[in-house]
């Protein structure tokens, strides 16, 4: 182990004398798109042409996470560098971005990059600087081109016309770096589109045992499966952009997802389906070797020491405050496939208040280990519902059929999969993903694997106190205080219950329980 990291430090000083050499950087990320949806990882029900293209050409990653499953928190830890527990306010959905926290694009800036986005950047919430003013924290805004959607739920934004536009004002000799984020596959989605544009129900290899197994099911995940293909498609057009404009070999491009899909038990949760997402990065200058698959386990936090590195810049003061995250360098400069660095073998991951509709507008604290293919969770306030109470429509879930369905089903006396999905959980859980990737099967109370649980659950709490983890030092309730930056949904759960209907646009008015169910 010695000789291996001190051959990595090698490695990273040698690089750091070429870092005159700056290579632009495209960060693509997909709204809710989970692990393994795409050619590259053998899905045939999602075709993903770009992607692949990616991963063929560089690197395809087989476990990627985002520490927290949620759009803002995911998103403020790809920008820092740093874990949810490590943000403050930031650490939320819906949150106040507190201005300490710089983010890699803005130091990217201060060096001399040119920097840019489209589509959906860090959100929602605020993120001012200490004046009060809006940051452009993943760059200039370049929004206006639009195009006519293929579809109901997609949006109009022509991101690859914008990229181009950022292109174009991009000043010659110049590195710049670009956010490009589409609001696919987030819903909603128009109904039956998969079927109306050619799939088939029989292409889908696989429903998560989670959910039903019917045709309205189905089709809800083929109507995914077309937004996912709508990113993916302006990915391609952006590549060929910059292959036109004689700069793709020295673009680090990162193409992935801020979590999982917008279904129940996925998204806003903490298991497999929720914080597994896709990864693949090129960079012909800076990569060793091609067509390489990589077991190492690869966190959201990785990517803002990686992109400074890239740089050159070796300290993210005073902008940016320290970074948790490791730069994948060390999986760059070895030409190999499988596990590259033995120490990258687990990855944290939990949560705290995403979409609110609870008492006190509380959230659902959750932390949790991946170590070598076990997933042990540990729930904090278990008298809480997962998804948000029943009463007010679960909105820590997105209205959706698939929803809708499993609703349905409680309501005519079928609980297993609502149960799966909305109920209340036990305070550890614990999987072996390798044979159950739909987390059904909970290993916590086996007698047999209590020496394992113990182990993780012992790394899990060392790792969070050297990371300063509020929650670790009896202070989490900090994260349910912390402001909720929507006003129109804020106290949600008071609200409604004293007879005001604040509108939540996300949810269908049919998810709302006629009474409590505890």
């Amino acid at each position: 182990m010695k000789k291996f990291l001190l051959s990595l430090a090698l490695v990273a000083s040698a690089f750091s004398v070429e870092a005159a050499n700056r290579p632009n950087i495209l960060f693509a990320i997909a709204d809710d798109w989970s692990f393994g949806h795409a050619g590259a990882y053998g899905c045939n029900w999602v075709r993903t042409p770009a992607f692949d293209r990616i991963a063929t050409e560089g690197i395809l990653f087989r476990r990627s996470y985002t520490p927290n499953a949620k759009c803002a928190p995911s998103r403020a830890i790809i920008l820092t560098g740093r874990n949810s527990w490590q943000l403050e306010r930031a650490g939320n959905h819906m949150a106040f971005f507190p201005a300490k926290f710089g983010s890699y694009v803005e130091r990217l800036n201060a060096l001399g990059y040119f920097t840019g986005m489209t589509g959906k950047g860090w959100g929602p919430g605020f993120a001012n600087d200490k004046s009060g003013k809006p940051r452009a924290i993943t760059g200039k805004p370049y929004q206006k081109l639009t195009a006519k959607p293929p579809a109901r739920g997609i949006s109009n934004r022509d991101y690859a016309a914008n990229f181009a536009a950022f292109l174009k004002d991009a000043p010659r000799g110049k590195p710049w770096a670009f956010w490009f984020g589409t609001t696919e596959p987030h819903r909603g989605y128009e109904y039956g589109n998969g079927v109306k544009n050619g799939k088939k129900l029989s292409d889908i290899d696989h429903v998560p045992a989670f959910w039903p197994d019917n045709d309205r099911i189905r089709n809800d995940m083929l109507d995914y499966s077309m937004e996912v293909e709508h990113f993916d498609r302006h990915l391609g057009r952006i590549l060929k952009a910059i292959e036109a404009a004689g700069e793709l070999d020295n673009t680090l491009i990162v193409a992935t997802s801020d979590h999982g899909m917008p279904f129940p038990r996925a998204k806003g949760q903490a298991y497999d389906y929720s914080n597994h997402v896709p990864l693949a990065i090129r960079w012909p200058q800076g990569i060793k070797g091609k067509q390489r698959v990589v077991e190492d386990y690869v966190s959201h936090a990785d990517f803002a020491p990686t992109f400074l590195q890239a740089a050159g810049i070796k300290n993210p003061a005073p902008i940016m405050q320290p970074i948790s995250g490791r730069s994948l360098f060390d999986i760059f400069q070895s030409s190999k496939s499988g596990q590259i660095n033995p120490a990258r073998d687990h990855i944290l991951v939990g949560k705290e208040r995403h979409d609110i509709g609870r008492p006190n507008s509380w959230g659902y604290p959750i932390r949790g280990i991946y170590r070598n293919d076990m997933l042990y969770l540990q729930n904090f306030k278990t008298d809480r519902w997962p998804a948000g109470n029943p009463e007010t429509g679960y909105l820590n879930c997105d209205g959706s059929p698939t929803k809708t369905d499993i609703l349905n089903l409680r309501r005519a006396g079928s609980y297993k999969h609502w149960d799966l999905c909305f109920g209340k959980r036990p305070a550890e859980e614990m999987f072996n993903v390798s044979v159950d990737p739909d987390c059904v099967n909970n290993l916590a109370t086996t007698p047999a694997d209590a020496n394992l649980k113990a182990a993780l659950k012992k790394q899990l709490i060392t790792e969070l106190r050297a990371q300063g983890d509020p929650r670790m030092f009896g202070k989490g309730d900090v994260f349910d205080d912390y402001p909720y930056s929507g006003k129109s949904t804020d106290k949600f759960y008071e609200r409604y219950l004293a007879g005001e209907k604040p509108r939540a646009g996300w949810v269908n008015p049919t998810d709302f329980e006629s009474e409590p169910l505890d």
